[in-house]
């Protein structure tokens, strides 16, 4: 069973934690990223574009000119998909774009993503951020003691502090382990994961 070293908030090393081989011991299969990250971003549609057909349009149901000898095309309604201003033939209708892929599928894709950070040394165990009071400046201190700038970070539990003290910083992402997800890794350069969250992590995809 392999180890990561975890930090503290000055970046020292404080300790150790064993990787559970069932999730950080596995082979990356990229194909799968594929899979769920379309999962994820159809999931997020909202489906709403609509467009009017020729009977919803405003306009008169009367001949807008007689049939023949006018020396224009006929028509009959100036609703006609055709003309300007007219309805719209088979235009989007509000729908559900969501769908699932397995469970199996989506587990083993996380699984991939955390270990294609461990191995490319961008996936970062501390114990916790130490900030008491609600204050960027002290966020801001930390990330860069640990040399960074961008990243997510997965927390076990809510903190408030945290929350708000990074909610202003750019290119950084909050998030609870339980909602950890294949799309936000993937976005992200760099992952911090705090120990009690690794924890949640290794007992949720083992």
């Amino acid at each position: 069973m392999s180890k990561v070293d975890v930090y503290n908030s000055n970046k020292e090393v404080v300790s150790s934690v064993d990787l559970n081989p069932a999730v950080f011991g596995v082979q990356v299969k990229e194909h799968l990223f594929w899979d769920v990250v379309k999962m994820q971003l159809a999931n997020r549609r909202k489906g709403t574009a609509r467009t009017k057909t020729r009977a919803e349009v405003a306009g008169s149901g009367k001949k807008p000119y007689r049939q023949k000898g006018t020396g224009r095309a006929r028509a009959g309604s100036v609703t006609s998909p055709i003309w300007v201003g007219g309805g719209t033939i088979f235009g989007p209708k509000p729908r559900d774009h969501s769908y699932k892929v397995p469970k199996k599928v989506r587990k083993a894709a996380l699984r991939s993503a955390l270990v294609k950070k461990l191995t490319e040394g961008k996936l970062t165990v501390i114990e916790t951020f130490e900030i008491s009071e609600v204050k960027t400046k002290r966020f801001l201190e930390i990330m860069e003691r640990l040399g960074l700038t961008k990243a997510l970070i997965v927390i076990a539990e809510h903190d408030k502090n945290l929350e708000l003290s990074a909610r202003n910083v750019r290119g950084v992402k909050i998030l609870m382990a339980e909602g950890l997800n294949v799309f936000d890794i993937l976005k992200f350069d760099n992952i911090v994961i705090t120990r009690g969250a690794l924890e949640l992590i290794n007992k949720a995809l083992s």
